[in-house]
């Protein structure tokens, strides 16, 4: 695809990302990016304009969790760049493949502190704090150079965001020739080596457990072969959530917050890992560390060996580690199943169970859920089952309010022909509630779920279990019927766990999004 030489810059990166199979970008136009948006409306790309840069990201990264490919946008100097980078580092921490282009000062003269608009000392030092690329543009082969880099990596390293800022007056200078998307490495192979060792240790296991993350969502399959011929059960991350179906008699789901976890690994004499960071957020605990019989397969160097200790250490991709391993394990007699006691529960996990019970019910299987940090979703990362890859999307390691909404956007953009829920607290909602006009504009049949317990309510609990007077975590909410029919939306609330569910049926069939708020009295209706 050779570009006419009389294209600028800003016009002919539409084209290059067209031709790496961008299909759409989320962002905001302003007046230092609009040389971006020059060729646009020519183009086959589809933009999505968000209400605040916070917005893009969070779209970009639900639409790449959603569907496995990159998310990228668009947005401007100084406050559009700082504005994006909380989602950013959710993209960072939860390991997503998100690119942001954005527009920066003129090359001789920025950061000069000659008072320009959007002046910041050092743009790019800012996004590399939360990207794995971070690159400034100095001429066109600089910006073809930029986005190749960004894609390379999307397709054959850990998936983490990238950003590219391009000048001001490079927008304008002429793109020149070779505008062409370049070939793509794939993910690494693991060596024939370190397989084989694990096989044999494997097979010798007398107690094997597998341990799925998020960057063994597409390799269910082999991870359900190995744990079928071993009888190992299978436990997940929050992040690995449907990489096994949830009703697998060998699959545990994520429980990894529990003692009796803990002390099952303390037990295994062979734990295969595949795909994790096995981070605090995974288990809730800064404190557990696994110290021994740990077999583990990421694609990442910088944290295969930390901080637990692995005896083996597969560096490659999981899919092929899984594969390979699945074709060397010899089966088992018998059948098992995977048993665990998840212990008493309290009141509100008593309450929360009973209403994830009716959505689950009332979702069909595919459905694609976002969810926030609230109350709500923390239970049901543990007991909301989850049966395909890609269908439960949660802030897990950076932990942001506010994600949920935004993200539901861009995975719906994403995937059109799947339904996507929201689940999302009534404070959290606040953080991006502009965004409903988003969804409205488009008329995605998007499902809101929002519980409204009047508080900031795990806050409020932690106060009280650590002693602390409650305080700062009630609020005065705006009335969210009115409010989400202001922007466009079908609004419900439902007074019983019947009208809940079918309040989701109907929100089910409709052809526009629907806010339904869920309450606590709603339970005892």
């Amino acid at each position: 695809m050779t570009q006419r030489a009389e294209l600028s810059t800003g016009e002919a990166i539409i084209d290059l990302l067209e031709a790496y199979g961008v299909d759409t970008i989320f962002g905001i136009p302003g007046v230092h990016n609009v040389e971006m948006y020059r060729a646009l409306p020519r183009s086959g790309i589809r933009h999505v304009l968000a209400r605040h840069e916070q917005g893009a990201g969070f779209m970009a990264d639900g639409y790449a969790r959603a569907t496995g490919r990159p998310g990228v946008c668009f947005t401007i100097t100084g406050p559009g760049l700082t504005n994006i980078l909380t989602p950013l580092g959710q993209a960072w921490s939860d390991s997503s493949n998100v690119l942001v282009i954005s527009s920066a000062l003129d090359i001789g003269d920025s950061a000069q502190g000659r008072g320009r608009l959007h002046e910041m000392i050092d743009q790019r030092g800012a996004a590399a704090s939360v990207t794995a690329l971070a690159m400034r543009a100095y001429t066109p082969k600089d910006v073809r150079d930029g986005v190749a880099r960004a894609f390379a990596h999307f397709a054959s390293q850990r998936p983490r965001p990238a950003y590219l800022e391009i000048p001001l007056d490079l927008l304008k200078e002429p793109a020149g020739g070779g505008w062409e998307a370049r070939g793509l490495p794939g993910l690494p192979a693991p060596a024939a080596g370190d397989i084989e060792r694990a096989i044999a240790r494997l097979n010798a296991a007398k107690a094997p457990m597998i341990l799925l993350g998020g960057g063994a969502l597409q390799a269910g399959g082999a991870a359900l072969e190995i744990a079928e011929k071993l009888k190992a059960p299978i436990v997940t991350t929050t992040a690995g959530k449907g990489a096994v179906p949830a009703n697998h008699p060998l699959c545990l789901g994520y429980v990894m917050g529990h003692d009796a976890i803990w002390r099952m690994f303390a037990e295994s004499d062979a734990i295969l890992c595949a795909g994790s960071e096995l981070s605090e957020t995974d288990f809730w605990n800064d404190r557990v560390v696994i110290e021994r019989n740990l077999i583990r397969i990421d694609i990442d160097p910088a944290v295969i060996s930390r901080p637990h200790m692995a005896e083996i250490a597969i560096l490659g991709d999981a899919g092929q580690a899984l594969a390979a391993i699945a074709r060397g394990i010899v089966a088992r007699p018998g059948e098992a199943k995977a048993q665990f006691d998840h212990g008493e529960s309290d009141q509100l996990r008593v309450m929360l169970a009973k209403v994830l019970g009716v959505i689950r019910d009332a979702l069909p299987e595919d459905t694609v859920i976002c969810s926030d940090m609230t109350q709500i979703a923390y239970a049901a990362n543990e007991i909301f089952p989850v049966s395909q890859p890609r269908s439960w999307i949660h802030p897990v390691g950076f932990g942001t309010l506010g994600f949920a909404l935004p993200a539901g956007i861009g995975a719906k953009f994403g995937r059109p022909d799947t339904p996507v829920a929201v689940m999302i607290g009534d404070y959290g909602l606040q953080y991006t509630i502009n965004e409903l006009g988003t969804a409205a504009e488009h008329k995605l049949p998007i499902i809101v779920l929002l519980w409204n317990n009047d508080a900031l309510g795990q806050i409020r609990d932690d106060m009280v279990r650590k002693g602390i007077q409650p305080n700062a975590v009630t609020l005065r909410n705006p009335d969210f019927q009115m409010l989400a029919r202001a922007y466009g939306l079908r609004a419900d609330r439902p007074d019983s766990l019947k009208a809940l569910a079918a309040a989701i049926r109907a929100a089910l069939s409709s052809d526009g999004p629907t806010l339904i708020e869920m309450t606590p009295r709603m339970v005892h209706g």
